[in-house]
């Protein structure tokens, strides 16, 4: 692929990765709509709003289990199940699949995706961080 190809791909506002980056913001603004209608704590949204990252300590294991821990929480699987629950349980986990939607979606429009066994650099939306500048 030349040079001119990629720059036109890149430019287009309809291409897979401006797309895939505004969907993560649709879901961010869902996550916080959402959990501002609960009428539940923003404080307790403040603490766990980063919740997901814990599972990045997987990578201290290995590139593969790290990549295996931080998808199980960077998927919308695991909120949509949390929510289910909540049918069950009540509210709380309501709030609770709200803010984790909330994370993914920023962590989506900021380019972070799904991880690879490759390494945390390498993921289902491309590069990231040191890798994608070489």
């Amino acid at each position: 692929m030349n040079g001119i190809a990629s720059t036109r791909e890149r430019a287009s506002p309809l291409n897979a990765i401006v797309l895939q980056r505004l969907e993560g913001l649709a879901a961010l603004g869902f996550g916080i709509i959402a959990y501002a209608l609960l009428g539940q704590s923003w404080l307790v949204f403040a603490v766990l709003f980063l919740a997901p990252d814990l599972f990045m300590f997987g990578y201290l294991r290995s590139a593969r289990v790290g990549a295996m821990t931080y998808n199980l929480a960077h998927t919308y699987v695991a909120p949509a199940l949390l929510a289910l629950l909540g049918f069950v349980v009540g509210p709380l986990a309501f709030g609770l699949a709200a803010i984790w939607v909330a994370h993914i979606g920023l962590d989506r429009m900021l380019g972070y995706g799904l991880k690879l066994n490759g390494g945390f650099e390498q993921t289902h939306l491309g590069l990231i961080g040191k890798a994608r500048k070489k």
